[in-house]
């Protein structure tokens, strides 16, 4: 038998200014449960009533039930705002794809974040040096990109994708990473193909005109569909950080904030 703790909320003490919670312990239940219980009172014996002008009715005609009068649901107002106060903006066609894409991985990936801190000190100062005497100006991205590259090839395993129909995870040699571009219709993500082999500079001269002609979209399909892993990174924004979502069928996505 299982029982629950009985609780009695008592009135205030007489100070009447805490209440009193009294808890039936184990005492209280044992004394409880041992006393006897009552037996069920018989109801009382219907009386028979003669009247004096006619005998009682053979069968007793129940009383009729009262009916419940409609209630009267009052309609609910809706407070709008008018028009002329809003703009309604359609959604492009690159953001119905951005939609039911994300929202499909999100449902049916699995995703599990891991998150590190990294010193940034050394590359600043390498950033100075390339600066000053080489004339070289490089991004902090650029150098995320680079170190992001060598570990996917080192670390083949997360430099793939997956393929829902046939259960299988296919791995690449070329290192394809997909940066995140933000344009007036959306995200897209262009391709820097053979990432591995490539120097700082060719990387950041790779990125710049990629996210420029994204942002004027001119870019070839081949050029922005595929790629074995993505970099999103929203620290010049000032966002220290966030949460990524994976791009189907890749594997695995970096998400980057912020420096402190």
């Amino acid at each position: 038998m299982v029982l629950s703790t009985a609780v009695r909320l008592a009135a205030s003490r007489p100070s009447g200014r805490s209440s009193l919670i009294n808890f039936l312990g184990k005492d209280g239940w044992a004394a409880r449960l041992s006393a006897p219980v009552p037996a069920p009172v018989a109801a009382p014996a219907a009386t028979t009533v003669a009247a004096s002008s006619a005998a009682a009715p053979a069968a007793s005609v129940a009383a009729p039930q009262p009916v419940a009068s409609p209630i009267n649901v009052a309609p609910e107002t809706v407070t709008t705002v008018p028009p002329s106060m809003y703009e309604d903006t359609p959604a492009s066609n690159m953001r119905k794809i951005i939609s039911r894409r994300l929202t499909e991985s999100k449902a049916t990936v699995p995703h599990f974040y891991t998150s590190i801190e990294i010193p940034l000190d050394s590359i600043l100062s390498l950033r100075k040096v390339l600066a000053k005497e080489f004339d070289t100006k490089v991004s902090v991205n650029d150098f995320i990109i680079k170190a992001s590259a060598l570990a996917l090839r080192d670390v083949p395993e997360v430099n793939g994708t997956f393929d829902a129909k046939s259960q299988s995870q296919r791995t690449f040699e070329s290192v394809d990473i997909s940066v995140a571009v933000a344009t007036p219709t959306g995200l897209i993500t262009p391709i820097v193909p053979s990432t591995q082999g490539l120097s700082l500079t060719d990387i950041s001269a790779k990125v710049r005109d990629l996210a420029t002609r994204a942002r004027d979209n001119k870019l070839a399909p081949e050029e922005f569909q595929g790629g074995t892993f993505t970099i999103s990174n929203l620290g010049m924004f000032g966002i220290s950080e966030f949460s990524a979502v994976i791009n189907p069928p890749q594997g695995a996505i970096l998400a980057v904030g912020g420096g402190e």
